[in-house]
């Protein structure tokens, strides 16, 4: 019947979110109206040239891969640049997710200079090197030329003291988001280039646009989202005329295609920040448009959004961020359950017994028996702060039946969050909430989230081979492997319900 109902919301026609795009329209017309209101000119920027070595970057942070295409080009004679935001992490010390390749060759001469590459995108294409089973993005000043300047209405001077080659870096870094994204460097000349004051917000730990704020959101609603991610990933602010765009224009995502919304929220949740990003999702009104069912959540127990208190979704996401990183991401399908789980444990809180037998059931195949006597000979105490547990005396025949009503829930959660009347409803007894029906969760990952608990609802599954260790696969767990994603998925949730005061973590 849940397999069904989750065909049924792909194949039903989407009726238009007419009140949330009335909000969108209306918040976009005020952004502008504000707007008009700054001056159109901008003051030519005070660049800068620093070298990399003051700033701590030498080569051997540059990932492998990265280094082959680099030197591929280079002695061709192109010039090579790295930019955005792995220049932005190289400076923090952080693992970048990825490196990206800028180079004076056009797309043909870099395709020429590989064997293993191919052009891809119609619109702004880039070539795609692959080197040891990772692919390089490389994009050429030719065709990012070719992308018309952002100009509503505002004139952008170029720097003093700016040559040719200047002028050229520069104008490819005014397309860019943020003034700490839009930095470039050589890492043969080791020299990086800040045309936009990057290095200089990278120091104040903040995060905010090039140009007006409102503009940029208008020009690219994305961005909001980036924003976002970025602020979560790296702990830094707003600057307070992005943050104010941000609120205005947060309604503006819906624009976006629900492929793009799932990218981006698997940007937040599966890359080692999701708690901070779930956190300033809530803090600018885009939780109740995103995940309404979790915002219904937030409101329900009082959560403001400013506060700095902890709960049961926050912890299950903290300890999820404990696991996974950048450069160690999970698949999709991991953090789509844990917000089914959360959901089936608001709705009904449970036993601790239950949820620890419950995991462990998940962990082994589904074998019931052996999960539920384990769960009786737990003497640790459990976190008690969560609304979510109701210590009960269980025997162990009721254990049982409570872990497989739970399974059965989550289930239907997972149901309900790709299930648009359900999704609209969570919001339901708050008229302050923004309307939304947004489901962005494709069937696919529908029914592979499903797989995750159905071995605890349906029994132990045939031919079940038990993980050896407890260290994380993360080439497994990126590609989404199913014994994998149970075996992270049970130790967030055991870990979270009976957390461990000490001990080192073995990943």
């Amino acid at each position: 019947m849940a397999i069904s109902t989750g065909f049924a919301f792909s194949c039903r026609p989407h009726f238009p979110l007419s009140q949330s795009m009335r909000k969108v329209f209306m918040s976009c017309s005020a952004a502008i109206e504000a707007i008009e209101e700054i001056d159109s000119g901008k003051e030519p920027a005070e660049w800068k040239r620093f070298n990399s070595k003051e700033l701590g970057i030498s080569s051997s942070m540059i990932a492998r891969p990265t280094r082959v295409v680099l030197n591929g080009l280079k002695s061709k004679g192109f010039e090579v640049y790295l930019v955005g935001g792995c220049v932005r992490d190289l400076i923090l010390k952080r693992t970048p997710k990825d490196f990206d390749i800028i180079t004076t060759a056009e797309l043909k001469e870099v395709r020429r200079t590989f064997s293993h590459c191919e052009i891809v995108g119609r619109r702004f294409p880039i070539c795609h090197v692959h080197v040891d089973d990772e692919v390089v993005e490389v994009s050429s000043f030719h065709t990012s030329g070719i992308r018309p300047v952002r100009n509503l209405g505002l004139s952008f001077e170029k720097p003093v003291d700016c040559d040719e080659k200047d002028h050229f870096r520069w104008r490819n870094c005014l397309r860019r988001d943020f003034t700490i994204n839009g930095l470039m460097f050589d890492p043969y000349s080791k020299l990086i280039y800040d045309y936009m004051g990057g290095v200089d917000d990278i120091r104040k730990a903040k995060v905010q646009t090039i140009g007006p704020a409102s503009f940029s959101f208008i020009e690219d609603c994305a961005r909001i989202l980036r924003a976002i991610r970025i602020a979560a990933r790296l702990g830094f602010r707003f600057g307070r005329e992005t943050a104010l765009s941000i609120k205005n224009l947060s309604s503006s995502v819906l624009r976006l295609d629900r492929g793009r919304l799932l990218m981006e929220m698997n940007y937040m949740l599966a890359y080692g920040s999701a708690e901070a990003s779930l956190r300033l999702l809530w803090k600018f009104g885009l939780l109740d448009i995103l995940l309404p069912i979790q915002a219904a959540y937030f409101v329900r127990h009082g959560f403001r959004r400013r506060d700095k208190r902890s709960n049961l979704l926050l912890s299950l996401f903290s300890n999820l961020d404990k696991l996974v990183a950048p450069d160690r991401p999970c698949h999709s399908s991991l953090w789509v359950t844990i917000l089914a789980f959360h959901k089936a444990l608001s709705d009904q809180p449970r036993d601790p017994l239950v949820v620890a037998a419950f995991s462990l059931g998940v962990h082994n195949g589904g074998d019931l028996s052996e999960a539920s006597s384990i769960a009786k000979r737990i003497s640790a105490q459990h976190d008690g702060s969560f609304h979510e547990m109701e210590s009960r005396d269980l025997d162990l025949a009721a254990l049982k039946e409570e872990v497989v009503e739970l399974a059965t829930s989550v289930q239907r959660a997972l149901t309900n969050m790709t299930d648009e009347y359900s999704v609209s409803r969570a919001m339901a007894n708050y008229p302050k909430a923004p309307y939304s029906d947004l489901v962005f969760i494709p069937l696919a990952l529908y029914l592979k989230a499903c797989k995750v608990c159905q071995c605890v609802r349906m029994g132990r599954e045939k031919g079940f081979v038990a993980k050896q260790g407890s260290k994380i696969d993360y080439e497994l767990l990126a590609s989404g492997s199913l014994q994998e994603v149970r075996h992270v998925f049970a130790r967030i949730v055991f870990d979270t319900i009976y957390p461990l005061n000490t001990g080192e973590d073995d990943t």
